[in-house]
């Protein structure tokens, strides 16, 4: 490993190419192709393309979705890329398709994720990548060499320890920034792309994806389940603008007026990445996890403590014999999810299910309830629950600087993302216990492998995909690497057991007139 330290330019144009970060990584890219993927690492690939269609499937039918495939759905014909739900048979627009995608991944909140010094979810990367290879008529191999490049420049980004990695958060910047640096980096591997190409595509990419976090604040909204799918479109058209030869804003990281200089720690900023040596293997796509539960990473562990613990409440009468329930954990379960947020909408039944995912309150009062996390019936028959109201109203998060110190552990088999659950009884009794680890964390009691995703496909695309559909996505992608251009386009999985929902408002995509169909 080289650790790259990251300084703003004292005046402009002073800091040469080959000393930028964003050319470190275009390098990684562009040797990409020379360097050997190990077996490992080319099954998990796999694995995330399978979690992938299963979070996707299970969302098909969501408002948020319809609206990201109807912009897609417009240019059938157009393109080479596939949309989850539609058959595979169609094509449509690279850029469409992958936000449609990307929307329908995220929207469940129960992608992967890599925590560091940044909050991430790496498989962000894979939509447009998958889009622009199937578009392209590349192979599994392409595919393949392409996602594990964006996972090891996205988490190199988001840190491995010992003080590497860019916080963007802190500064509330949301972590799209970093997404799309992955997937520019990935796309150019993919494409076999120069050094010099890929270094202008991430300066595209990363400069015009800088936005901010209300999308976690307040009301939550469908800005949050978009974010891939904009940084999906922008760094697809910060490739191309880089192939037809387009320079771009540079330095993005080092520059005067650059993303450090303006909006993450100033001036006077240094930070440190880890990036692989020169003919080093890609091997961080290992460092990242699944989560088993639909909610926001910090919760993963918390909801299987509630889960474990659920059998000692109902032995002292159930939640209503529950008089108050305290998490200690770390600064960020505290201040984001938890009560520390100060955001009342997090102890409201009647908020958004973006809102509620990332309300450890929730999460807790929920799974003491009903004993069970699912994506689907754990957000409904919410409104008018009120023993579930008032049972969310009492559990309150405290900051515990022994959780801290485990979150930031440089270990990756220390560090723990879980806290310690106090429930006091109204008869004054306690009980407590603590968990570090969600089960299926690599670290975890029972960390998960190929038989846990393909579980997890079954489970979430029940009804939504027949047994078939499921057996031919699984043949297809299990042969990733030997798949040819063609084959690619079996890599989404389509809705042949319930019916693709279509909206009921018109916008602007369905509402245009195609060429050729005006009325004069």
């Amino acid at each position: 490993m080289v650790e790259h330290v990251v300084k703003v330019e004292k005046k402009s144009g002073e800091l040469p190419r080959e000393q930028q970060l964003a050319w470190k990584i275009a390098e990684i890219a562009a040797k990409a192709k020379d360097v050997e993927i190990d077996p490992d690492v080319q099954a998990m690939v796999i694995n995330r393309i399978i979690d992938n269609a299963a979070i996707a499937m299970a969302a098909i039918n969501e408002q948020a979705v319809l609206v990201a495939r109807d912009k897609a759905l417009q240019t059938e014909g157009v393109g080479g890329a596939t949309v989850y739900g539609v058959d595979n048979k169609k094509s449509f627009g690279s850029k469409e398709a992958a936000f449609a995608n990307a929307v329908a991944v995220r929207f469940l909140d129960q992608d992967d994720t890599y925590l560091a010094a940044e909050y991430s979810h790496p498989d962000d990367n894979i939509s447009p990548l998958l889009a622009v290879a199937q578009h392209m008529g590349l192979s599994g191999k392409d595919l393949i060499r392409g996602i594990v490049t964006a996972y090891e420049v996205h988490v190199s980004l988001v840190g491995t320890g010992k003080g590497t990695g860019i916080c963007l958060h802190k500064h509330k910047v949301d972590h799209m920034t970093h997404i799309a640096a992955g997937t520019a980096a990935g796309i150019g591997a993919m494409l076999n792309l120069s050094t010099e190409q890929i270094y202008h595509a991430v300066n595209f990419a990363v400069h015009n994806a800088v936005s901010s976090r209300q999308s976690r604040k307040g009301m939550i909204g469908s800005q949050k389940e978009f974010v891939p799918g904009f940084s999906a479109e922008i760094a697809i058209d910060a490739v191309n603008a880089a192939m037809h030869g387009l320079v771009g804003p540079n330095p993005v990281y080092e520059g005067v007026d650059s993303i450090i200089a303006q909006f993450l720690d100033g001036k006077d900023a240094q930070y440190k990445v880890d990036l692989i040596a020169p003919g080093e293997k890609m091997r961080r796509i290992l460092l990242t996890y699944p989560k088993e539960h639909s909610f926001e990473y910090q919760g993963q562990a918390v909801i299987d403590l509630a889960l474990e613990m659920r059998k000692q409440v109902l032995d002292k009468g159930g939640i209503s014999e529950v008089a108050s329930i305290e998490l200690q954990t770390s600064h960020h379960t505290h201040h984001v999810i938890g009560t520390d947020a100060n955001d009342p909408q997090k102890s409201d039944l009647e908020s958004s299910r973006g809102t509620l995912d990332h309300s450890i309150m929730f999460a807790i009062a929920r799974t003491l309830e009903t004993g069970e996390w699912h994506h689907e019936r754990s957000y409904q028959g919410l409104v008018g629950n009120q023993p579930l109201q008032d049972l969310l109203l009492k559990v309150r998060t405290s900051f515990d600087q022994r959780w801290e110190d485990m979150y930031h552990d440089q270990d990756p088999a220390k560090q723990a993302f879980g806290g310690k659950m106090v429930i006091t009884f109204k008869d004054g009794t306690k009980i407590e216990a603590e968990k570090e680890r969600a089960n299926a964390h690599s670290f975890g009691s029972s960390p998960w492998q190929r038989p846990q995703y393909v579980r997890k496909l079954t489970d979430l695309t029940t009804g939504v995909v027949s047994e078939a559909e499921r057996t031919r996505f699984l043949k297809d992608v299990e042969a990733l690497p030997e798949l040819d251009g063609v084959r690619l386009r079996g890599l989404t999985t389509k809705a042949d057991v319930v019916k693709l929902k279509a909206l009921e408002t018109t916008g602007i995509y369905s509402g245009g007139q195609r060429l050729g169909q005006r009325k004069d």
